[in-house]
């Protein structure tokens, strides 16, 4: 293989690599604003720097082309360096500082307009660089002249992160030393052993994907946080959303109870405390729970039931396997939606079937029941409730749920624990 071969391979396996890693920035939904803003801007100028490092290949050695490489050429010098102050903003913004009030950004910015000031010389003279008639590159003798401005800048980077090292988090601290640290490598070798551009840009590209990566390991970890955090918080306006009238219905239970039976009373008083208990419980847990758990207090939500509707709800358990944890507020609610939406006095008993068993998959509950369901054309209620279910379930824990209809008419909603 030529070195033409292997330049073109190489060039075209970051550009290929780095558009992909754009559009992973455009479309990645964990990421905030900011940081989408910068990495979208940063991965743009490295897919045009790649194109002119293609252009530049393909009129390279051409002496009728000498006019566009000298344009590609300056191209080239300018976009590798716009990414330099583009990271002191990003770094002092991530340390909660006012970039623009910053003296160390007008100081990067005074180097880069020194910098694009020698740039812009260079095209008038051979001190700096210059092309020859057969469209080749060379260094001047004044080279170092030009790329003093940015060694400059890539060292205030670098000594700002390492100063600033105590309001960074572990993982921005390692990704922005990855970024810095090889490209302030690669330019020293351009500069002064290899006269390569090339180098420069696949240094700049590689590194910053690798910073790209860490951060967006920590902005998904921040994501999934913030989810199991509204999770949480759905999982207490939930509670705290307790259908009115169950509650009423309960205490008045309790309260002729207490005239025609007061051992019931007592009882159905326990259930309901329990029931209370549970939920309240679940406000302040952040982390699974036992199945055992959850069944108590299903079981005390199903007991205060039966009390009101004695014959007309059934209730069966097949158990074998209740060793695992789930999100809290999984199962009761679902048996609640079951019993809210199944039951009606003009049709048969409304029965509700109850199951756990251990799969391949995981641990499965299937709750049955026999009622009417719902359909989309009923009101949303049902279907939000479920579906919060749902998210906790997959946030949380992975978990899967699935809702059907039952043969035979009602619904079957089956919880899939990894």
């Amino acid at each position: 293989m030529t070195w033409e071969q292997i330049y073109f391979s190489v060039c075209g396996a970051v550009l290929v690599l780095t558009v992909l890693i754009f559009w992973v920035a455009v479309i990645m939904p964990g990421m905030n604003q900011w940081n989408k803003r910068f990495f979208v801007t940063l991965f743009a100028i490295f897919v045009l720097n790649m194109i002119a490092f293609f252009v530049d290949f393909v009129f390279y050695d051409d002496p009728s082309m000498t006019l566009a490489g000298i344009i590609v050429g300056y191209f080239e010098y300018l976009l590798i360096t716009i990414p330099m102050p583009m990271f002191t903003a990003y770094l002092l913004r991530t340390c909660g500082e006012d970039w623009r009030k910053s003296l160390l950004f007008r100081t990067v910015i005074i180097l880069w307009v020194i910098y694009f000031i020698l740039l812009a010389i260079a095209q008038f003279t051979t001190s700096l660089y210059y092309f020859t008639p057969d469209n080749q590159y060379f260094h001047g003798s004044w080279h170092l002249l030009l790329v003093a401005p940015i060694f400059a800048v890539m060292f205030l980077n670098t000594a700002s992160v390492i100063y600033k090292r105590k309001k960074l988090s572990r993982k921005y601290f390692v990704a922005f030393l990855m970024h810095l640290l090889p490209l302030q490598i690669a330019l020293f070798i351009s500069s002064q052993i290899v006269m390569s551009i090339l180098l420069v840009v696949l240094s700049m590209s590689i590194s910053t994907l690798a910073m790209f990566g860490i951060i967006l390991h920590d902005q998904i970890e921040s994501y999934v946080g913030q989810q199991r955090e509204i999770a949480h918080q759905r999982a207490s306006i939930m509670v705290l959303q307790m259908r009115p009238h169950f509650i009423y219905n309960a205490m008045m239970s309790i309260y002729y109870l207490c005239a025609r039976d007061s051992k019931k009373a007592q009882q159905v008083t326990l259930d309901f405390t329990t029931y209370l208990r549970k939920n309240f419980t679940a406000i302040a847990s952040e982390d699974t729970v036992p199945f055992s758990d959850e069944l108590e207090h299903t079981r005390a939500y199903l007991a205060v039931e039966q009390v009101q509707f004695e014959d007309s709800l059934c209730v069966e358990y097949d158990m074998p396997h209740k060793n695992f944890r789930l999100p809290p507020l999984t199962l009761q609610p679902i048996v609640e939606n079951a019993v809210k939406h199944g039951m009606d006095p003009e049709y048969a008993p409304l029965c509700i079937s109850i199951r756990t068993r251990e799969t391949n998959f995981g641990s499965e509950i299937v709750v049955e029941d026999n009622g009417h369901g719902f359909t989309p054309a009923d009101d949303r209620e049902p279907h939000i409730a479920l579906a919060n279910i749902k998210n906790r379930l997959e946030i949380m824990c992975g978990g899967k749920m699935t809702i059907k209809p039952r043969k035979g008419g009602g619904t079957v909603v089956s919880v899939i624990i990894p």
